[in-house]
């Protein structure tokens, strides 16, 4: 049985892969191009959600995730980078992440953190965290989208094959969905 920490770091690692999916198959002058209607660009994203990470889950069990450090209006700044400052920024937030979840058990759940002197559970803070992961990877996503148009490979079931794929459910687990990802 896995334990919930562990569902969550496999929840977690799924909305990577989609993130990562989705920078794969773009441009590398689109990560930096702003979405529609004056939206973020996905180097924007991604320097917020790794910014985010690296804060909150820095010595998470004993400090405020908001860090003094952090410096949160500069990670929305526009920003033209190349894929490899893109990978860089966004694996440095999910190594302090993933560092985090792996040192945590499930007992570790009922303790108490800080976020923005708000104090929570463990599971608490976890639960949004990976809700903030979720939404701003459909944003990278979208994006991803939106620059591709037609030439878009669907990262979930493509329209039109759900009675196919119900048939065969290979992607159902999360570290599954990524392997499927990374083909």
């Amino acid at each position: 049985m896995t334990g919930i920490v562990q569902s969550i770091r496999g929840e977690c690692m799924r909305y990577k892969s989609l993130a990562e999916a989705a920078f794969a198959q773009v441009a590398e002058t689109d990560l930096s191009v702003d979405g529609p209607n004056g939206g973020n660009s996905m180097a924007v994203i991604a320097w917020h959600v790794s910014g985010n990470l690296r804060s909150r889950f820095t010595d998470f069990l004993t400090s405020d995730g908001e860090k003094p450090w952090r410096h949160r209006d500069e990670e929305f700044e526009k920003r033209a980078v190349s894929r490899v400052e893109l990978d860089e920024k966004w694996n440095g937030g999910w190594a302090a992440l993933l560092a985090t979840l792996d040192s945590l058990t499930d007992a570790d759940l009922a303790r108490t953190v800080t976020v923005r002197q708000q104090p929570m559970l463990v599971s608490e803070a976890l639960h949004r965290a990976l809700a903030h992961l979720a939404y701003h990877t459909g944003q990278i996503v979208y994006l991803g989208k939106v620059f591709k148009g037609d030439q878009w490979k669907s990262l979930s079931i493509p329209l039109g094959q759900s009675e196919t794929y119900n048939r065969n459910p290979i992607s159902e687990r999360p570290d599954a969905h990524a392997a499927h990802l990374k083909r």
